[in-house]
């Protein structure tokens, strides 16, 4: 039984991660997660919404779950996993409710933008274990608050409420948490009815930013613009544009 469930609500991939009790990270799980996100590509979605039918987001990893148990992971294998979840072609948002906890943070963190519940906690435990964050959350924290609040997080190991985090720029935004099904949802559509081919290209230059700075984004700026160029929502945008001005542009992702 697979513990990620994919849906299609329209032109958003809906996965849902569904491993009873908190959703703690395994490798059978995040094969499930990567599986899903194929499909809502494979299956012409134009955004993934990412959320968990649990009590938690996710609670962090299942150490006994992992292959080896408590012993080195295979960083170039969690390298390859943040690279498809992160640089999926498709803008992504994390809907996040209870807790986002070491791996479950960092999850969060992989998806273009975070909604999180008033009610919800994030924290990166592993130093009380020994340990530092193996999927990115160190640096995806310096690339969204700066070193010296990824330090903080990271180093004490603290809980921290969804507010502190939006004003730190971690995540996107906060909403009371009977609203977060529908305002995640909201987002994830209004990603979908944009110009598919030119977020791709926004988020190409974002991440690309993020990881090689300015200079490896313009490096590849004619590249991505030509993509642009040559998609029809281009010009379904500028036509639109002429006849009744900015706003009015119906996309259809191509």
């Amino acid at each position: 039984m697979s513990t990620v469930v994919f849906e299609k609500d329209g032109a958003v991939g809906v996965v849902t991660m569904s491993k009873p009790p908190h959703n703690l990270i395994e490798d059978t799980f995040l094969k499930d997660l990567l599986a899903a996100y194929s499909k809502a590509v494979e299956e012409g979605c134009r955004s993934i919404l990412l959320r968990s039918a649990m009590r938690h987001f996710c609670a962090g990893a299942d150490v006994a779950g992992f292959a080896g148990g408590g012993r080195r992971r295979d960083q170039a294998g969690l390298d390859a996993l943040l690279d498809a979840l992160e640089n999926v072609p498709l803008p992504s948002v994390a809907a996040v409710h209870g807790g986002a906890l070491g791996g479950g943070f960092e999850l969060a963190l992989t998806c273009d933008m975070i909604v999180a519940a008033d009610t919800a906690f994030f924290a990166a435990a592993e130093a009380s274990l020994g340990l530092l964050p193996l999927l990115g959350g160190v640096q995806r924290v310096v690339q969204r608050a700066g070193s010296a609040r990824a330090k903080e997080i990271a180093m004490f190991g603290r809980r921290h409420d969804p507010a502190a985090l939006e004003r730190w720029g971690v995540i996107n935004l906060v909403t009371a948490e009977s609203e977060l099904p529908a305002v995640s949802m909201s987002w994830a559509r209004q990603l979908a009815a944009g110009p598919t081919v030119a977020l791709k290209g926004i988020k190409m230059l974002a991440n690309l930013s993020a990881r090689h700075g300015i200079a490896g984004a313009d490096a590849r700026q004619t590249e991505i613009s030509n993509m642009m160029w040559a998609s029809a929502d281009q010009k379904r945008g500028l036509e639109s544009f002429a006849k009744s001005g900015p706003g009015s542009a119906i996309f259809e992702g191509n």
